[in-house]
């Protein structure tokens, strides 16, 4: 497939996959739109190869884990080293990361989240936590960062792209307690659960909801800190894309306060933004690129409290 094929099946990976990443992304120049969905959609179908889904969905338990990462690694490879995978998201991705030469750590990072999952493994401490959701999302971060044009040893900006994953992850895991249950996983780290008295495999129990609600506000405020961090870095971006940036973090950021808003009640049906709301977020962030140097300024430290991702 031609680049074009390669971005119109991306286009239509993102369109079906995610509607908020899919407006955000309409903020970008062209060449900058196009390249968001190529990384998108790579990112999209291996999460589905992991997981067993079309475009996210329902997510079911797999019990061939182990094969399905092992085919992440072999296509993402083909793919990294420019050769044709027969598979047109990524091939896609290849063509991204050599466009704009993306470090290939970052790749390799994602998917150890991936083989995380594949071993069931569970989350003890909080940083345990952190460290999953940067390998499934800061990374993501990051790449889009330099795909924006950061450079690639600008550590400080690359910090605040990783801050504005976590956030997004931090949302998803609240938001996604119940399903994740149901395909036997469980994203909150256990020294949570022992401190408010839940215990294993009890957490959706309707007599735990309270001290679950409890939980999800945390979450929330945690991606909340994130999502503030990650703003200071969109001074080292171009308008459009802080323009982007600044709609996803508030559309995005949405799902964790809904969460932490509903309580106990935040299960009973799967939240989203509506489409209202995200048209207000990106007339919001809109205004905001206009003042962003003097609300967010780049020379303002990271919070030392924030988890800080690892170096190379």
């Amino acid at each position: 497939m031609d680049r074009a094929a390669l971005v119109a099946h991306a286009r239509q990976s993102i369109a079906r996959g995610s509607k908020s990443f899919a407006m955000a992304s309409r903020l970008f120049d062209r060449q900058m739109r196009e390249r968001a969905w190529l990384l998108y959609a790579w990112c999209r179908k291996c999460d589905d190869i992991a997981d067993g889904q079309d475009h996210g969905g329902t997510m079911r338990a797999v019990a061939d884990g182990q094969a399905r990462l092992s085919a992440i690694r072999v296509l993402t490879a083909a793919a990294l080293h420019g050769e044709p995978t027969g598979d047109p998201a990524f091939d896609g991705f290849g063509l991204v990361m050599r466009e704009c030469a993306i470090p290939e750590r970052y790749a390799h990072d994602l998917i150890e989240g991936f083989a995380l999952d594949a071993r069931e493994w569970r989350p003890r401490s909080e940083a345990d936590m952190l460290r999953y959701c940067y390998h499934v999302a800061g990374t993501v971060g990051c790449m889009m960062a330099i795909l924006m044009g950061v450079d690639p040893d600008d550590e400080t900006t690359l910090d605040r792209a990783c801050d504005l994953g976590l956030a997004f992850q931090l949302a998803n895991i609240a938001r996604d307690i119940s399903e994740d249950e149901a395909a036997d996983r469980c994203y909150l780290p256990e020294e949570w659960l022992v401190e408010m008295d839940i215990p294993p495999g009890e957490h959706m129990k309707p007599w735990v909801r309270p001290r679950l609600a409890l939980l999800a506000r945390r979450l929330a405020d945690m991606a909340a800190a994130y999502e503030e961090s990650a703003r200071h870095g969109t001074g080292a971006l171009p308008p459009r894309a802080a323009w982007a940036v600044l709609a996803a973090a508030g559309i995005y950021g949405d799902i964790a306060r809904e969460v932490a808003r509903r309580g106990e009640h935040a299960w009973d049906h799967r939240v989203t933004t509506p489409r209202k709301e995200k048209l207000g977020w990106v007339l919001r962030a809109g205004l905001q690129v206009m003042g962003r140097a003097r609300r967010w300024p780049v020379t303002e430290s990271r919070a030392t409290s924030l988890w800080t991702r690892p170096r190379v």
